[in-house]
């Protein structure tokens, strides 16, 4: 039972904490001594639920598998990917966390926006050099170069507004991946901290139990012995699952700051780059805008470069969602998941349904024993039995199981665990100084409450036995991760999909940007236009006079 809990959640926070996909679990609740047992009987305080997995976590041996299981490939459709360490074979593996060529197949989706990354790197970083080394320029000075500076200024703002698009796109988007992951991890805090919660009341449940005593009838030494070992392993359990909980409950947090701070960083200096980019070229301050050529270029590559990890991220959530859909329709087949949250089988969980019930008749047969040697006795005075009950016989408790172990119902003579309480409250007698009755009954007051303790351990065994089950037979995983599937996934693989689309649009908008930049400061300047036009007039006037000139002189010649 302890490695599945502390494996199985373990697991939970593995995927998430890899994927990017606690506060504090304070389960542990206060001492059961001075809790109304009545209470508990009636209904009003139902603490038997954390009763179950007291007997059923501690007597379910190691699974069996005496017939063979099917083997599950686990999202194989999808995870068909080229496999860089097989010389870019095909996997064929499934999802599988464990195996490196399974993420090395994950990390090819990613390798788009790699490539580019070092393309872009190495071919504007030449250019960058020979432009500062060569004076390598490109300008806008042929004939139509106001209409040539319009077009490109007209394509700057564009370019510019869609790298604003982009980055009011990858705010909304880093926005929403930090609210779907925290949530999504936060229900995954909130299974972990109901298990431990559960193993904590079990404990406490158990040691009760070791103290049932009716009138000096107690449970047989074998089973004190059980729950001694039930609790070391039990306590065992819930401590490491407590400790593991937390410690991955902050690093986990910590990514997910990282990541957001990442992105929001990105999408802030990226809008800052464009827009102070798109001031420097209008105003056409040649240097100044060399170096936020430079800086924009360096920035793109890194921007390139986190389009692929998410990527690989958003394939790695998809994969991962797939699986556990898969998983949740065959538990019990051989697959990469049976190996991390191992479930028992039916034979196995049935056996340790069976040593429930058999606790259960033995709680039963010490009230039974007091009821029938006790109680019901009518002991004379000096019989160490004698406390002076009199009056009708109180019915005993029912045994829920006949001696197959079978559920059988209640004879009209018995009372079951549910109102047992209530009915045998009708026996309780007033009692002298002495300790014995004063008034006709045949339960005193301090017996009556050894009863219903009793009871509480009989009735939380016999009605939440399921809630145990669901660990072992792993429904309560299956619910998780069908929960997660489900509720979780789609909402992150869209948040995903979004910061990948605003890192898209913030990379090819700011690289083509670079590129106007540089050709839009390298304009003509409004002064130096002026100039060039007074030169043409002044040699277009010399060109008219000279030839006045020469007619002149023809003239006169003639």
């Amino acid at each position: 039972m302890k490695p599945f809990f502390c494996d199985g959640f373990l697991f939970l926070f593995f995927i998430f904490i890899v994927l990017v996909s606690l506060s504090s679990i304070s389960a542990v609740s206060p001492s059961g001594s001075a809790r109304d047992s009545v209470k508990f009987i009636l209904g009003e305080e139902n603490f038997g639920s954390w009763k179950n997995a007291i007997e059923q976590a501690a007597l379910a041996p190691a699974p069996g598998n005496d017939a063979p299981k099917s083997s599950l490939v686990l999202a194989a459709n999808r995870t068909k990917r080229p496999d860089i360490l097989r010389g870019f074979q095909r996997y064929r593996d499934g999802w599988d966390i464990t195996n490196r060529h399974y993420w090395a197949s994950v990390g090819f989706t990613g390798v788009a926006g790699f490539i580019l990354a070092v393309l872009w790197f190495i071919s504007f970083g030449l250019a960058i050099l020979i432009h500062l080394c060569c004076g390598w320029r490109i300008n806008i000075k042929d004939e139509g170069s106001n209409h040539s500076q319009n077009i490109c200024l007209m394509l700057l703002l564009a370019f510019t507004c869609a790298v604003v698009t982009g980055c009011v796109v990858l705010s909304i988007g880093q926005d929403k991946f930090y609210g779907e992951a925290v949530h999504t991890l936060q229900f995954v805090v909130n299974q972990s901290a109901y298990s431990v919660e559960t193993l904590r009341n079990v404990t406490e449940y158990l040691a009760l139990a070791k103290t049932i005593n009716v009138e000096s009838v107690f449970l047989p030494s074998n089973i004190l012995e059980d729950i001694d070992n039930l609790n070391r392993d039990l306590n065992t359990a819930a401590n490491t699952l407590s400790d593991k909980t937390n410690e991955n409950s902050v690093k986990i947090k910590r990514v997910f700051n990282d990541v957001r701070l990442a992105l929001i960083g990105v999408a802030a200096v990226m809008l800052l780059l464009a827009v102070i980019g798109l001031v420097l070229s209008i105003l056409g301050h040649q240097h100044a805008i060399l170096i936020f050529v430079i800086s924009g270029w360096l920035l793109v590559a890194v921007t390139f470069i986190l389009c692929g990890v998410f990527m690989i991220l958003n394939n790695a959530i998809s994969d991962t969602c797939m699986a556990m859909g898969e998983w949740v329709e065959n538990p019990q087949a051989e697959s990469a998941l049976s190996s991390i949250l191992p479930c028992v089988d039916q034979k196995t969980t049935n056996k340790t349904l069976f040593q429930s019930k058999q606790v259960v008749t033995n709680i039963v047969n010490v009230v039974n024993t007091f009821v029938y040697t006790i109680a019901d006795s009518n002991a004379s005075p000096g019989n160490p039995s004698y406390y002076n009950q009199s009056g009708p016989l109180v019915p005993p408790l029912c045994y829920p199981f006949d001696s197959q172990f079978r559920e059988r119902n209640c004879t009209s003579q018995e009372v079951s665990s549910v109102n047992a309480s209530l009915v045998w409250k009708n026996y309780v007698c007033q009692v002298s100084e002495y300790n014995i009755c004063a008034t006709v009954g045949r339960v005193t007051p301090q017996i009556f409450s050894q009863l219903v303790v009793a009871v509480n351990e009989t009735y939380a065994l016999e009605h939440y036995a399921p809630l145990l089950l669901n660990f072992q037979d792993c429904n309560f995983v299956r619910d998780t991760f069908k929960e997660i599937t489900t509720g979780y996934c789609p909402p992150l693989n869209h948040s995903l999909k979004i910061v990948n689309a605003g890192l898209g649009l913030i990379s090819v908008g700011v690289l083509l940007c670079l590129v106007l930049w540089i050709l839009y400061a390298n304009r003509p300047q409004r002064e130096e236009a002026f100039v060039n036009k007074l030169r043409s007039l002044k040699n277009r006037f010399n060109r008219n006079q000279n030839n006045q000139n020469l007619s002149s002189n023809t003239a006169r010649q003639v």
